[in-house]
């Protein structure tokens, strides 16, 4: 399995913001979702090593979050749902600076291949706080899979994109989905039903659901994912 959690519990104060939650993904992508607040960013920065959880264990690839967070974050690509870019900075040239960070071999190589999987190529030689947010978010998105990571998690990652740049974006999120394992946070449901293998739905920060598609409308009679979701956590 690419990523184990084991009974994860993060406490700020006196609110538990996840629970108690166990889990596993591997190669393919996962629907994470749940109302606003409901513990998914949280688990998303744990996994990332960008907090540590109050309890419980997490682990990337074999490596714990916590014990062995570099190497976590070598084999783990992260879109933030806030995008942190450097709006400064070329498109190409923010590329080389992720590519040196991350020791990547070849740099101009990969990072022509990255723009091209991307659809980049036509914004590549301007700056950063010139594009467009639907542009902004595929750099961000190269960023994430630069170094060709395992494991690929991804918060809100079609967030201001036009209906276009959706499905292009959507369909490289499946290509990459057939060797890596991704974990895609989103509030919209056709994008789970278009890529996802997989659906964990947390609510108040325990999972009430963790099942394939097919499995997840088969024991709640053929309703709509929607219509799940909306069940589940109301």
């Amino acid at each position: 399995m690419s990523i184990r959690v084991a009974t994860l519990t993060k406490v700020y104060g006196e609110q538990k913001a996840v629970d108690g939650i166990s889990f596993t993904a591997q190669p393919g992508v996962l629907g994470f979702l749940g109302p606003n607040g409901a513990g998914k960013s949280t688990t998303m920065k744990i996994l990332t090593g960008f907090i540590p959880q109050t309890s419980g264990t997490a682990s990337v690839c074999g490596f714990d979050v916590v014990s062995q967070s570099l190497d976590v974050r070598k084999h783990i690509g992260y879109l933030p749902e806030s995008n942190p870019l450097h709006l400064d900075m070329y498109v190409k040239e923010s590329l080389a600076f992720i590519a040196g960070i991350h020791k990547v071999a070849e740099p101009e190589t990969r990072i022509a291949e990255v723009i091209e999987q991307t659809g980049l190529g036509p914004e590549q030689h301007k700056k950063i706080g010139q594009l467009s947010k639907g542009y902004r978010q595929r750099v961000g998105l190269a960023q994430a899979i630069l170094h060709n990571p395992d494991v690929l998690i991804l918060d809100e990652p079609t967030s201001g994109l036009d209906p276009n740049q959706l499905i292009g974006i959507r369909q490289l999120i499946t290509d990459l989905g057939k060797t890596k394992t991704i974990i895609l946070s989103t509030h919209i449901m056709q994008e789970v039903e278009a890529v996802c293998d997989k659906v964990i739905i947390i609510n108040k920060g325990k999972i009430v659901a963790d099942d394939t598609l097919q499995g997840l409308r088969t024991q709640n009679n053929n309703q709509t994912l929607e219509q799940i979701f909306i069940s589940l956590t109301n």
